[in-house]
Formats: structure tokens, sequence, C-alpha cells
């Protein structure tokens, strides 16, 4: 007899701890017991897609940075305000952290300077195609080392 009691206190323990399984219902949706997984992916911002048209500034053969001291201040007016800067990079070294280039932009009449660039900070995009909204007179001041850039100030085509 001590022994039924004891079992049947044991399996009533069992049975209010909750100790043993059950199954779901038919039909019933599992309840995920982890954190969803998330990948690494990084999904990147879309970028203004526009052609420029007529050149304030398009220099063919491009500029030439050989070393880190080289600077080349160009001047020009912008009679839109719908225009745009593109700039092409070709670096002229196998070690790219030597090869680094930054341009800015300034609007004479504001004072306002936008800067831009390719390695050190910046990015690593060999091309890059920026909007512009304001007219007047600008002041591209590039510098950069080991690098040839192609830079063209111009209106933008709709």
């Amino acid at each position: 007899m001590k022994y039924f009691a004891i079992c049947s206190l044991i399996l009533a323990g069992i049975l209010i701890a909750g100790c043993t399984s059950t199954q779901a219902p038919p039909g019933a949706t599992p309840v995920p017991t982890t954190a969803p997984v998330t990948t690494g992916v990084t999904i990147a911002s879309p970028q203004p897609v526009f052609s420029l048209g007529s050149a304030y500034l398009d220099k063919p053969g491009g500029y030439t940075f050989s070393s880190e001291n080289d600077v080349i201040v160009e001047e020009f007016r912008v009679d839109s305000p719908s225009w745009g800067i593109n700039y092409k990079i070709q670096p002229l070294n196998d070690d790219l952290q030597y090869c680094w280039f930054v341009m800015n932009v300034t609007n004479m009449n504001s004072g306002q300077t936008d800067t831009f660039g390719y390695g050190r900070e910046y990015s690593i995009d060999l091309e890059r195609t920026i909007p512009m909204y304001n007219e007047g007179p600008y002041t591209i001041t590039m510098k950069g080392n080991r690098v040839k850039v192609w830079v063209k100030a111009a209106i933008r085509n709709p």
C-alpha cells in the first residue's frame, strides 16, 4: 500500500510539473522558440539616374594626380538650377591604399562647399554622378594621389 501511495504522489507531481508532452491540435501553427535569423545583406539606396548635356566643365584628357601635393582649381558659371557633376577615377597604382581623390565644389555666391571623393574615408566607387541644384559661379578644388580623374559638370538632361 505504501508503494501505491508513493507512486501515486510521484505521478501526480510529474503531471502537475508539466513534464509530459501533448500533441498540438491539428492545424495549429508551431510557435518559434528562437529569434528570427537575419542575414548581413545591406540594400543600397537608389542613386539618382540622369544624363548630362551641355558641359560647363569637361577636360577631355582628364586630370592626373601623381603626388599628395597636387592641387588643381577650376572655375565656371552655372546658368541652370538643374545640373550635375560626374567623375570617373582610374587608379595609377596597384596598391589602392595610396590612391585617393577629393573634390570640393564651392558656390562662390553662398560660400557653401560640398565635398566628394574616392579612397581614404570616401567610397571606392570608380564613377559617381551627383545632382546639383543652384545656379551661380563655382570653384572646384581637386586634390589627389596616384589617380587620373575625368570630371564633367553639365546641365542635367530630363
